[in-house]
Protein backbone atom coordinates (compact mmCIF):
# COMPACT_ATOMS: atom_id res chain seq x y z
CA UNK A 1 0.00 0.00 0.00
CA UNK A 2 1.31 3.48 -0.86
CA UNK A 3 0.67 5.74 2.14
CA UNK A 4 1.41 9.40 2.80
CA UNK A 5 1.78 10.58 6.40
CA UNK A 6 1.26 14.32 6.84
CA UNK A 7 2.41 15.68 10.19
CA UNK A 8 2.16 19.07 11.90
CA UNK A 9 5.34 21.11 11.60
CA UNK A 10 5.58 22.37 15.17
CA UNK A 11 8.00 19.66 16.35
CA UNK A 12 10.57 17.45 14.69
CA UNK A 13 9.56 13.87 13.82
CA UNK A 14 10.20 12.51 16.37
CA UNK A 15 10.40 15.56 18.66
CA UNK A 16 13.74 16.55 20.11
CA UNK A 17 12.12 17.28 23.47
CA UNK A 18 8.44 17.55 24.44
CA UNK A 19 5.88 16.67 21.80
CA UNK A 20 3.07 14.18 21.30
CA UNK A 21 1.52 14.20 17.84
CA UNK A 22 4.80 14.23 15.92
CA UNK A 23 6.14 11.42 18.13
CA UNK A 24 3.13 9.25 17.31
CA UNK A 25 3.50 9.97 13.58
CA UNK A 26 7.15 8.91 13.77
CA UNK A 27 6.29 5.61 15.44
CA UNK A 28 3.39 4.91 13.08
CA UNK A 29 5.41 5.71 9.97
CA UNK A 30 8.29 3.42 10.89
CA UNK A 31 5.96 0.61 11.93
CA UNK A 32 4.14 0.78 8.58
CA UNK A 33 7.48 0.58 6.75
CA UNK A 34 8.47 -2.42 8.88
CA UNK A 35 5.21 -4.10 7.88
CA UNK A 36 6.20 -3.79 4.23
CA UNK A 37 4.32 -0.71 3.05
CA UNK A 38 5.56 2.14 0.85
CA UNK A 39 5.35 5.19 3.09
CA UNK A 40 6.15 8.84 2.39
CA UNK A 41 6.46 11.30 5.26
CA UNK A 42 5.83 15.03 4.79
CA UNK A 43 7.68 16.76 7.63
CA UNK A 44 10.49 19.16 8.47
CA UNK A 45 13.96 18.35 7.18
CA UNK A 46 15.43 17.04 10.45
CA UNK A 47 12.94 14.15 10.63
CA UNK A 48 14.42 10.75 11.40
CA UNK A 49 12.42 8.12 9.56
CA UNK A 50 12.64 4.82 7.70
CA UNK A 51 10.11 6.17 5.20
CA UNK A 52 10.73 8.37 2.16
CA UNK A 53 11.00 11.92 3.47
CA UNK A 54 9.61 14.96 1.68
CA UNK A 55 11.15 17.88 3.62
CA UNK A 56 8.74 20.82 3.56
CA UNK A 57 10.52 23.14 6.02
CA UNK A 58 14.17 23.43 7.04
CA UNK A 59 13.35 22.73 10.69
CA UNK A 60 10.43 22.37 13.03
CA UNK A 61 8.71 25.57 14.07
CA UNK A 62 8.92 25.54 17.89
CA UNK A 63 12.72 25.29 18.18
CA UNK A 64 13.40 27.46 15.12
CA UNK A 65 15.35 30.47 16.48
CA UNK A 66 13.98 32.78 13.79
CA UNK A 67 11.87 35.32 15.71
CA UNK A 68 9.39 36.00 12.89
CA UNK A 69 7.72 33.01 11.25
CA UNK A 70 4.28 31.98 10.05
CA UNK A 71 2.83 28.67 11.21
CA UNK A 72 0.00 28.95 8.69
CA UNK A 73 2.27 29.68 5.74
CA UNK A 74 4.47 26.68 6.57
CA UNK A 75 1.48 24.35 6.65
CA UNK A 76 -0.02 25.83 3.47
CA UNK A 77 3.24 25.13 1.65
CA UNK A 78 3.24 21.56 2.90
CA UNK A 79 -0.35 20.96 1.84
CA UNK A 80 0.39 22.21 -1.66
CA UNK A 81 3.22 19.68 -1.93
CA UNK A 82 0.95 16.87 -0.75
CA UNK A 83 -1.70 17.91 -3.27
CA UNK A 84 0.83 17.97 -6.10
CA UNK A 85 1.74 14.35 -5.30
CA UNK A 86 -1.73 13.06 -4.45
CA UNK A 87 -1.79 10.68 -7.44
CA UNK A 88 1.21 8.85 -5.97
CA UNK A 89 -0.70 7.54 -2.95
CA UNK A 90 -3.49 5.12 -2.17
CA UNK A 91 -4.07 6.73 1.24
CA UNK A 92 -3.20 10.20 2.53
CA UNK A 93 -3.21 10.20 6.32
CA UNK A 94 -3.44 13.68 7.84
CA UNK A 95 -2.52 14.58 11.42
CA UNK A 96 -3.06 18.31 10.89
CA UNK A 97 -6.52 18.76 12.40
CA UNK A 98 -8.83 20.35 9.80
CA UNK A 99 -6.51 22.74 7.97
CA UNK A 100 -6.43 20.56 4.83
CA UNK A 101 -10.21 20.26 4.44
CA UNK A 102 -10.79 23.12 1.94
CA UNK A 103 -7.98 21.92 -0.36
CA UNK A 104 -8.67 18.19 -0.39
CA UNK A 105 -12.44 18.19 -0.60
CA UNK A 106 -12.46 16.47 -4.01
CA UNK A 107 -10.04 13.87 -2.65
CA UNK A 108 -11.75 13.26 0.69
CA UNK A 109 -12.33 9.58 0.00
CA UNK A 110 -8.55 9.15 -0.42
CA UNK A 111 -7.84 10.62 3.02
CA UNK A 112 -8.15 9.76 6.67
CA UNK A 113 -7.64 12.33 9.43
CA UNK A 114 -6.56 11.55 12.97
CA UNK A 115 -7.57 14.22 15.45
CA UNK A 116 -5.01 14.53 18.25
CA UNK A 117 -6.34 17.40 20.35
CA UNK A 118 -9.30 18.32 22.52
CA UNK A 119 -12.54 18.85 20.64
CA UNK A 120 -14.66 20.86 23.09
CA UNK A 121 -13.86 24.16 21.40
CA UNK A 122 -16.56 26.60 20.32
CA UNK A 123 -15.88 26.73 16.57
CA UNK A 124 -15.18 23.06 15.85
CA UNK A 125 -18.73 21.70 15.37
CA UNK A 126 -19.34 23.99 12.38
CA UNK A 127 -16.16 22.75 10.68
CA UNK A 128 -17.04 19.09 10.93
CA UNK A 129 -20.63 19.81 9.87
CA UNK A 130 -19.40 21.72 6.83
CA UNK A 131 -16.93 19.04 5.69
CA UNK A 132 -18.63 15.77 6.68
CA UNK A 133 -17.02 13.84 3.80
CA UNK A 134 -13.67 13.55 5.64
CA UNK A 135 -13.33 10.34 7.61
CA UNK A 136 -11.96 10.85 11.12
CA UNK A 137 -10.06 8.72 13.62
CA UNK A 138 -10.16 9.45 17.34
CA UNK A 139 -7.31 8.58 19.68
CA UNK A 140 -9.75 7.62 22.45
CA UNK A 141 -13.47 7.06 22.63
CA UNK A 142 -13.76 9.85 25.19
CA UNK A 143 -12.25 12.34 22.74
CA UNK A 144 -15.36 12.02 20.56
CA UNK A 145 -17.86 13.18 23.15
CA UNK A 146 -18.05 16.87 22.09
CA UNK A 147 -18.59 15.85 18.42
CA UNK A 148 -20.75 12.71 18.44
CA UNK A 149 -22.17 13.37 14.96
CA UNK A 150 -18.79 13.72 13.23
CA UNK A 151 -17.76 11.19 10.57
CA UNK A 152 -15.88 8.86 12.90
CA UNK A 153 -14.36 5.78 11.28
CA UNK A 154 -12.45 4.26 14.21
CA UNK A 155 -10.68 4.82 17.48
CA UNK A 156 -6.98 3.92 17.40
CA UNK A 157 -5.03 4.21 20.62
CA UNK A 158 -1.45 5.40 20.36
CA UNK A 159 1.48 3.01 20.37
CA UNK A 160 5.26 3.11 20.46
CA UNK A 161 8.15 0.75 19.70
CA UNK A 162 8.72 -1.83 22.39
CA UNK A 163 12.47 -1.22 22.42
CA UNK A 164 12.25 2.55 22.75
CA UNK A 165 12.11 2.49 26.56
CA UNK A 166 13.93 0.10 28.88
CA UNK A 167 11.99 -2.01 31.34
CA UNK A 168 13.02 -1.31 34.94
CA UNK A 169 12.28 -4.19 37.34
CA UNK A 170 12.79 -2.02 40.41
CA UNK A 171 12.13 1.62 41.21
CA UNK A 172 14.38 4.07 43.03
CA UNK A 173 11.59 5.14 45.36
CA UNK A 174 10.54 8.53 43.97
CA UNK A 175 7.32 9.70 42.34
CA UNK A 176 7.40 11.26 38.86
CA UNK A 177 5.54 13.97 36.99
CA UNK A 178 6.19 14.33 33.26
CA UNK A 179 4.36 16.82 31.07
CA UNK A 180 3.66 20.52 30.79
CA UNK A 181 3.47 22.96 33.67
CA UNK A 182 -0.10 24.09 33.04
CA UNK A 183 -3.29 24.36 35.10
CA UNK A 184 -5.03 21.46 33.35
CA UNK A 185 -2.10 19.09 33.97
CA UNK A 186 -2.32 19.88 37.71
CA UNK A 187 1.33 19.72 38.78
CA UNK A 188 0.12 21.27 42.03
CA UNK A 189 -1.73 18.05 42.78
CA UNK A 190 1.43 16.03 42.12
CA UNK A 191 3.36 18.19 44.59
CA UNK A 192 0.64 17.83 47.23
CA UNK A 193 0.48 14.04 46.80
CA UNK A 194 4.23 13.74 47.31
CA UNK A 195 4.14 16.07 50.31
CA UNK A 196 1.36 14.11 52.02
CA UNK A 197 3.29 10.87 51.51
CA UNK A 198 6.65 12.38 52.41
CA UNK A 199 8.08 10.95 49.18
CA UNK A 200 10.47 12.67 46.78
CA UNK A 201 8.99 13.92 43.52
CA UNK A 202 10.92 14.48 40.30
CA UNK A 203 9.25 16.81 37.80
CA UNK A 204 10.31 16.74 34.14
CA UNK A 205 8.26 19.41 32.45
CA UNK A 206 8.37 22.28 30.02
CA UNK A 207 6.92 25.72 30.65
CA UNK A 208 5.20 27.21 27.61
CA UNK A 209 5.02 30.97 27.19
CA UNK A 210 1.28 30.84 27.87
CA UNK A 211 1.91 29.17 31.25
CA UNK A 212 4.74 31.33 32.57
CA UNK A 213 2.47 33.25 34.94
CA UNK A 214 1.04 30.01 36.33
CA UNK A 215 4.58 28.70 36.81
CA UNK A 216 5.78 31.86 38.50
CA UNK A 217 2.82 32.44 40.80
CA UNK A 218 1.59 28.93 41.64
CA UNK A 219 4.12 26.16 40.97
CA UNK A 220 7.54 27.72 41.51
CA UNK A 221 6.64 28.90 45.04
CA UNK A 222 5.57 25.32 45.85
CA UNK A 223 8.94 23.99 44.65
CA UNK A 224 11.38 26.61 45.95
CA UNK A 225 12.95 25.45 49.18
CA UNK A 226 11.08 22.13 49.15
CA UNK A 227 13.66 19.36 49.69
CA UNK A 228 11.28 16.71 48.36
CA UNK A 229 10.93 18.28 44.92
CA UNK A 230 13.48 18.09 42.12
CA UNK A 231 12.57 20.10 39.02
CA UNK A 232 14.36 18.48 36.09
CA UNK A 233 12.93 20.59 33.27
CA UNK A 234 12.13 19.44 29.75
CA UNK A 235 13.59 16.06 28.71
CA UNK A 236 13.81 14.05 25.50
CA UNK A 237 13.23 10.40 24.66
CA UNK A 238 16.80 9.44 25.50
CA UNK A 239 16.26 10.49 29.12
CA UNK A 240 12.82 9.02 29.70
CA UNK A 241 13.81 5.41 30.39
CA UNK A 242 15.90 6.43 33.39
CA UNK A 243 13.42 9.05 34.56
CA UNK A 244 10.25 6.94 34.29
CA UNK A 245 11.87 3.60 35.01
CA UNK A 246 13.27 4.85 38.30
CA UNK A 247 9.89 6.06 39.50
CA UNK A 248 7.74 4.17 41.97
CA UNK A 249 4.74 5.63 40.17
CA UNK A 250 3.94 8.22 37.53
CA UNK A 251 1.47 10.81 38.78
CA UNK A 252 -1.05 11.84 36.13
CA UNK A 253 -3.31 14.18 38.11
CA UNK A 254 -5.02 15.88 35.17
CA UNK A 255 -8.07 18.12 35.38
CA UNK A 256 -9.16 18.26 31.72
CA UNK A 257 -10.50 15.90 29.00
CA UNK A 258 -7.10 14.51 27.98
CA UNK A 259 -7.57 12.93 24.53
CA UNK A 260 -4.93 10.27 25.20
CA UNK A 261 -1.91 11.06 27.38
CA UNK A 262 1.15 9.47 25.78
CA UNK A 263 3.17 9.64 29.00
CA UNK A 264 0.93 6.97 30.55
CA UNK A 265 2.04 4.32 28.07
CA UNK A 266 5.63 5.57 28.20
CA UNK A 267 5.58 4.81 31.93
CA UNK A 268 3.97 1.42 31.33
CA UNK A 269 6.73 0.55 28.85
CA UNK A 270 9.21 1.02 31.71
CA UNK A 271 7.08 -1.12 34.03
CA UNK A 272 6.05 1.90 36.09
CA UNK A 273 2.46 2.07 37.38
CA UNK A 274 0.36 5.18 36.77
CA UNK A 275 -1.84 6.98 39.29
CA UNK A 276 -4.33 8.88 37.16
CA UNK A 277 -7.39 10.95 37.89
CA UNK A 278 -10.47 9.51 36.21
CA UNK A 279 -10.74 12.12 33.48
CA UNK A 280 -10.75 12.09 29.68
CA UNK A 281 -9.07 8.99 28.24
CA UNK A 282 -7.52 7.64 31.45
CA UNK A 283 -10.12 4.87 32.02
CA UNK A 284 -9.38 3.57 28.51
CA UNK A 285 -5.62 3.46 29.08
CA UNK A 286 -5.15 2.47 32.72
CA UNK A 287 -6.43 -0.89 33.96
CA UNK A 288 -7.30 -0.13 37.57
CA UNK A 289 -5.37 -2.34 39.95
CA UNK A 290 -3.23 -3.82 37.17
CA UNK A 291 -1.29 -1.09 35.35
CA UNK A 292 -2.03 1.61 37.89
CA UNK A 293 -4.92 3.16 39.75
CA UNK A 294 -7.81 5.42 38.72
CA UNK A 295 -8.82 7.96 41.35
CA UNK A 296 -11.44 10.66 41.81
CA UNK A 297 -10.19 12.55 44.85
CA UNK A 298 -6.91 13.68 46.37
CA UNK A 299 -7.34 11.29 49.29
CA UNK A 300 -7.71 8.41 46.83
CA UNK A 301 -4.69 9.64 44.88
CA UNK A 302 -2.51 9.74 47.99
CA UNK A 303 -3.60 6.24 49.00
CA UNK A 304 -3.04 4.90 45.47
CA UNK A 305 0.43 6.43 45.18
CA UNK A 306 1.28 4.90 48.55
CA UNK A 307 0.49 1.37 47.38
CA UNK A 308 1.61 1.60 43.75
CA UNK A 309 4.88 -0.18 44.60
CA UNK A 310 2.87 -3.38 45.19
CA UNK A 311 1.88 -3.71 41.53
CA UNK A 312 3.75 -6.19 39.33
CA UNK A 313 6.08 -4.20 37.07
CA UNK A 314 6.62 -7.12 34.68
CA UNK A 315 2.87 -7.48 34.25
CA UNK A 316 2.60 -3.75 33.52
CA UNK A 317 5.21 -4.05 30.78
CA UNK A 318 3.41 -7.09 29.36
CA UNK A 319 0.16 -5.13 29.11
CA UNK A 320 2.02 -2.37 27.27
CA UNK A 321 3.41 -4.89 24.77
CA UNK A 322 -0.05 -6.33 24.17
CA UNK A 323 -2.03 -3.10 23.89
CA UNK A 324 0.26 -0.21 23.01
CA UNK A 325 3.10 -1.33 20.75
CA UNK A 326 3.75 0.61 17.54
CA UNK A 327 3.01 -2.53 15.53
CA UNK A 328 -0.39 -2.93 17.18
CA UNK A 329 -1.18 0.72 16.37
CA UNK A 330 -0.04 0.31 12.76
CA UNK A 331 -2.15 -2.82 12.24
CA UNK A 332 -5.22 -1.01 13.53
CA UNK A 333 -4.59 1.82 11.08
CA UNK A 334 -4.14 -0.68 8.25
CA UNK A 335 -7.63 -1.94 9.03
CA UNK A 336 -8.89 1.66 8.71
CA UNK A 337 -7.02 2.13 5.42
CA UNK A 338 -8.35 -1.13 4.03
CA UNK A 339 -11.92 -0.20 4.87
CA UNK A 340 -11.44 3.20 3.25
CA UNK A 341 -10.09 1.64 0.05
CA UNK A 342 -12.88 -0.91 -0.08
CA UNK A 343 -15.48 1.86 0.02
CA UNK A 344 -13.95 4.04 -2.69
CA UNK A 345 -15.67 4.17 -6.06
CA UNK A 346 -13.70 2.64 -8.94
CA UNK A 347 -11.25 1.09 -6.46
CA UNK A 348 -9.39 -2.02 -7.57
CA UNK A 349 -7.13 -3.57 -4.98
CA UNK A 350 -5.78 -6.94 -3.98
CA UNK A 351 -6.06 -8.12 -0.41
CA UNK A 352 -3.60 -10.12 1.70
CA UNK A 353 -0.73 -7.64 1.64
CA UNK A 354 -0.44 -6.84 -2.07
CA UNK A 355 -0.18 -3.17 -2.94
CA UNK A 356 -3.58 -1.72 -3.83
CA UNK A 357 -3.72 0.43 -6.93
CA UNK A 358 -6.62 2.82 -6.98
CA UNK A 359 -8.00 4.44 -10.10
CA UNK A 360 -10.23 7.46 -9.72
CA UNK A 361 -11.84 8.36 -13.01
CA UNK A 362 -12.43 11.89 -14.19
CA UNK A 363 -10.89 13.83 -11.33
CA UNK A 364 -9.20 17.18 -11.90
CA UNK A 365 -6.67 17.52 -9.09
CA UNK A 366 -5.52 21.05 -9.74
CA UNK A 367 -6.01 23.85 -7.21
CA UNK A 368 -8.70 25.29 -9.47
CA UNK A 369 -10.83 22.22 -8.93
CA UNK A 370 -10.76 22.31 -5.15
CA UNK A 371 -14.09 23.43 -3.82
Amino acid sequence: MKIAQVTPLYEAVPPRLYGGTERVVAHLTDALVDLGHDVTLFASAEAETRARLIPVRDQAIRLDPEPLKSDLAAHMTMLSQVLDRADDFDIIHFHTDMVHFPFFRDLADQTITTLHGRLDLKDLPQVYQHWPEFGLVSISDDQRRPLPQANWKATVHHGMPGDLYRFSPKSEGYLAFLGRISPEKRPDRAIEIAARLGKPLKMAAKVDAADKAYWATVIKPMIDGNPLIEFVGEIGDDQKSAFLGGAEALLFPIDWPEPFGLVMIEAMACGTPVVAFRCGSTPEIIEDGATGFLVDTMDQAVAAAGRAHKLDREAIRARFDLRFSATAMARRYLDVYGDLLARRPYAAHVLDGARPRVRIAGEDRSFAAIG
